[in-house]
């Protein structure tokens, strides 16, 4: 279950790498806007602050994924730094999974876009809950 936490956990992280690249790097490009339900070139322009800053979150969990996954796998178990990596991989892949809920609860037309962005840290969290307690 370790490894499989892991797995999932890097998966979180990396899929929110990429949800940085489109907020924060390529919003104002049609392909990007067009897939997060903007009507025109204008919106994204309007809203490229905000996706700009929203995609840094995205990018700091992802990062303190990353470390709590390498952490765990370079660590002792029980270890210290075992602990601080399990730690990692909860609370930010917990809170990407609670943002996947809160983007559940805006509206039907999300359901898709948060069972996307929340299954990997679901999944990393109920295993990584698992394999510390057993």
């Amino acid at each position: 279950m370790i490894l499989a936490s892991l797995l999932f956990a890097f998966l979180a992280a990396a899929l929110h790498v990429y949800i940085f690249t489109m907020e924060s790097l390529t919003w104002t490009r049609p392909a990007t806007w067009k897939r997060f339900g903007l009507a025109s070139q204008a919106d994204a322009e309007t809203t490229r602050p905000l996706a700009y800053n929203q995609g840094f979150y995205n990018l700091f969990l992802a990062i303190g994924a990353f470390i709590g996954v390498g952490c765990v796998a370079l660590a002792a178990a029980g270890s210290a730094q075992s602990v601080v990596g399990w730690t990692l991989i909860l609370s930010c892949c917990g809170s990407m999974l609670l943002a996947a809920v809160v983007l559940a609860l805006s509206g039907k037309k999300y359901l898709r876009a948060a069972a996307t962005q929340g299954a990997t840290p679901l999944l990393a969290v109920v295993l990584a809950l698992l394999a510390v307690a057993f």
